[in-house]
C-alpha cells in the first residue's frame, strides 16, 4: 500500500557547486548527516520511502546526478570520478562533516571514489549493488552501441500519452516487476516529465542515462577499494543479475571493514524492490557505528581522566 502521509516531505533545494548547480533533496532533521545518491538514470525521490523512516535520527541530504552537467555519451559520457569530486564540493559547501553515506549501484561506486579517491571523510557507507566491473571493461576506447547498458539506455520508450499509459507500460516490463508499489508511483510522480502536447517524457532523458553509463568505465575503481577509510556495509541482491559479472567476493577481500548482507529475493535494485528491508540494514549498521563511536569516546574519556589524575598526583 502507498503510504501517503505527509510528515517527513523534503525541501528541495539548489546549491551552487562552482563549476555546477545541483538540485538535492533536503529532509532537515537534528541528527547526523546522511547522504543517499541514486542509481544511473533514476531519482533521488525514491530514497524517499527510506529517508523517511530515518529522518527522525539524521539529517538526510539526497542529490540528482542527471543533468546537472552537460555530457556526450558518445564522447566518453560524464567521468564518474567528476560526479565523486561534485559530491565533495556539495559536502564542504554544506558543512557536513563526516557523513553517513548510502550509495546505489552507480551512486555507490561514486560515493567509494569521493572517499577513497577525493579524500571525503565517512562515518560508515553503504554500498548496494555497487558497480565495479572486470579491469578489462575500463580498458580501451569503446562506442555507445558496444556498452550493454548505454546501449540500451540510448533507446529506451521515453513517450507516453498519460500517466495511465505510463503505469500500464511499467508495469509489463520485467525491471519494474518485482518492485514495491510506492516506488513505483514515486518513479512516475517523479521520474516523468511532461512534455509540450500534454504527455510524459523521462526525467533523464534516454542521452543523458546513455552518458552517465558511458562515464561509469572512464576510471577502474578497483584500485580504490584498499583505500576505503570507513566501515563500510556491502548490501547484495539475492537474485541480482550482476552475480555472475561483479566479484563480490573479492571486493569484499580489499575493503579494509566491511560486512555483507544478501537480501532475498531481490535482484540489482534492491532498494525499489524491497525498501523497508533495506532500511533496516542501513538503520542497524549506522547505529552499531554509534555504539563504537561512543564506546570510543568514553574509553577516550577515561584515558585523559586517568591522565589528568597521574599528572595531578605528581
Amino acid at each position: 500500500m502507498v503510504n501517503e502521509s505527509h510528515e517527513h516531505n523534503p525541501q528541495i533545494r539548489v546549491q551552487n557547486i562552482g563549476e555546477a548547480e545541483l538540485s538535492y533533496l533536503l529532509y532537515d532533521g537534528e541528527g547526523p548527516p546522511l547522504l543517499f545518491l541514486h542509481a544511473t538514470g533514476f531519482q533521488p525521490w525514491l530514497w524517499h520511502p527510506l529517508a523517511r523512516e530515518l529522518a527522525d535520527r539524521y539529517r538526510i541530504l539526497a542529490p540528482s546526478f542527471c543533468d546537472h552537467r552537460v555530457a556526450d555519451p558518445e564522447k566518453g559520457g560524464l567521468d564518474w570520478t567528476i560526479l565523486a569530486e561534485d559530491t565533495v564540493r556539495l559536502c564542504q559547501k554544506l558543512h557536513l562533516e563526516k557523513p553517513f553515506l548510502v550509495g546505489h549501484s552507480m551512486g555507490a561506486t561514486v560515493l567509494m571514489m569521493a572517499n577513497a579517491l577525493h579524500g571525503l571523510p565517512a562515518t560508515g557507507m553503504v554500498l548496494i549493488e555497487h558497480i565495479l566491473l572486470p579491469a578489462e571493461f575500463y580498458k580501451g576506447p569503446m562506442r555507445v552501441d558496444e556498452h550493454p547498458l548505454a546501449a540500451r539506455a540510448i533507446r529506451r520508450t521515453n513517450f507516453w500519452r498519460d500517466r495511465e499509459e505510463a503505469m500500464n507500460y511499467l508495469r509489463s516490463r520485467t525491471l519494474f516487476q518485482g518492485w514495491d508499489e510506492e516506488m513505483l508511483e514515486l518513479y512516475v510522480r517523479h521520474g516523468l516529465t511532461g512534455t509540450r502536447d500534454g504527455g510524459l517524457r523521462l526525467a533523464c532523458s534516454p542521452q543523458r542515462e546513455a552518458a552517465l553509463f558511458m562515464g561509469g568505465r572512464q576510471f577502474d575503481p578497483w584500485p580504490l577499494l584498499p583505500r576505503i577509510s570507513c566501515p563500510v556495509l556491502i548490501v547484495e541482491g539475492e537474485a541480482s543479475e550482476n552475480r555472475g559479472v561483479i566479484d563480490i567476493d573479492r571486493i569484499q577481500s580489499l575493503i579494509p571493514d566491511s560486512i555483507r548482507r544478501s537480501v532475498k529475493d531481490a535482484g540489482h535494485l534492491v532498494p525499489m524492490e524491497r525498501p523497508r528491508e533495506v532500511t533496516r540494514l542501513i538503520g542497524e549498521f549506522f547505529l552499531s557505528l554509534h555504539s563504537e563511536e561512543s564506546k570510543k569516546n568514553r574509553r577516550s574519556g577515561r584515558s585523559s581522566l586517568a591522565s589528568q589524575e597521574e599528572r595531578a598526583s605528581r
